[in-house]
């Protein structure tokens, strides 16, 4: 403990010479800086990714159960019904999907449509995300109900209340004439309930949600097919994962909102690592600094440990001093910078003070998004242990010329 308590005295105590307490102030500022944007930029990516699980949240369920072999399984009601009796699991809820034309009028545009129940609301969050009208399965005058994403409304001009479409989809069995092409396609007509709008290309360009009972219709389904079952979970989200997989076995996937878009959420994932591993190379650089300053401590206490010799210290004593010195102010750079970045960003994530430029009745958000993760700042302590470390064994590399 002795060289421990050295090495704090000479990273409290004044230096002799002014320009060694500079150097080592702008030494240690440096390592916190850096520390300080690594945790402020992680959190940035912590707080996007967060928005775009809040976009998918309002349209994708918390489990979607889906088929390991083909589009569509039967018997989907009772099963749905089997789901729900599981204590982790709130609401199951059969859906169709498929790509299908959209005509109003003479306009016609390519959709994808949801077939859902009236229980599609207590699986997601779609009321959060009506821009005009209301969800709905049925129109007051009996007709089904479609919602349509704010892009089909858009080019086809619907209004919630007012406008009406037909869905066309090709016979999926049967034979059909040639001579009377439109006997090829099953339509049904439906009247406009609602207009949703969740800042998302893949949802808010060409997507409907319609009546499954609908959808079946259009698809020619009678044993209660579906093309998958929603779930809200009760509980643990991987809790309810592992209850759902055990009770359907090998013949279903099922795959949390993350899963479902890998892609979305792998990109950001990449994003912030790659960003994560350039911001640690500016903070390696950062710690040469570091090394420059232990470099000046060693010529400045050079009459100290000619003293300590004298006095019986060996030579590893010594060096173990140093070696601790830089190790110090590398980790007291370090905290400082993660105590700023921590602070910096907590007051982002609870006062919003960075606003986005913009339109705010147009905008989503008006701040910067942005959640601190202590996986996140575990993470950083790590590498600067790591540094810290590196820095001590650096540091032997120029006390050995002691004697």
């Amino acid at each position: 403990m002795l060289p421990l308590k050295i090495a704090l005295r000479y990273l409290l105590s004044r230096k002799s010479h002014a320009a060694v307490n500079i150097i080592s102030a702008i030494s240690m500022a440096g390592v916190a800086v850096a520390t300080a944007a690594i945790v402020i930029v992680l959190s940035v990516f912590n707080g996007f990714g967060d928005l775009s699980a809040s976009h998918f949240r309002v349209v994708d369920p918390d489990l979607l159960v889906t088929p390991v072999q083909g589009k569509v399984f039967q018997h989907a009601d009772s099963l749905a019904h089997r789901l729900e009796q599981l204590p982790q699991v709130a609401v199951a809820m059969p859906s169709l999907s498929e790509r299908a034309l959209i005509v109003d009028d003479q306009r016609q545009y390519g959709i994808t449509f949801h077939g859902v129940t009236d229980r599609y609301p207590d699986v997601v969050d779609i009321d959060s995300a009506i821009f005009a009208g209301e969800f709905a399965v049925t129109m007051p005058d009996g007709r089904p109900a479609l919602t349509a994403s704010i892009g089909v409304a858009y080019n086809l001009d619907l209004r919630p209340g007012i406008s009406s479409a037909a869905i066309y989809l090709p016979r999926r069995v049967g034979r059909f004439n040639p001579a009377n092409p439109s006997a090829a396609f099953f339509s049904d007509q439906f009247g406009v309930s609602g207009v949703v709008r969740i800042d998302h290309v893949d949802y808010d360009g060409a997507t409907v949600i319609i009546p499954l009972s609908s959808a079946r219709l259009l698809l020619d389904y009678y044993q209660g097919e579906a093309s998958a079952i929603q779930l809200r979970a009760n509980g643990p989200l991987g809790e309810a994962k592992t209850a759902v997989a055990a009770a359907l076995g090998p013949h279903f996937n099922v795959a949390t909102r993350s899963e479902q878009h890998p892609e979305a959420f792998r990109m950001i994932a990449v994003e912030k690592w790659v960003t994560f591993a350039m911001l640690i190379f500016i903070l390696i650089i950062a710690t040469f600094n570091i090394i420059s300053t232990l470099s000046l401590l060693v010529i400045e206490k050079r009459d100290n440990m000619h003293t300590l010799r004298c006095l019986g210290a060996p030579l590893t004593f010594v060096r173990r001093i140093f070696m601790l010195q830089g190790a110090l102010i590398t980790l007291a750079g370090g905290l400082a910078g993660i105590i700023l970045g921590v602070a910096l960003s907590l007051a982002q994530q609870y006062g919003g003070f960075i606003t986005l430029n913009g339109d705010p009745s147009q905008m989503t958000i008006t701040t910067y998004p942005v959640r601190v993760s202590p996986p996140d700042i575990l993470a950083i302590l790590a590498i600067l242990i790591i540094l810290s470390l590196l820095t001590a064994l650096l540091t032997r590399l120029f006390t050995r010329h002691l004697n």
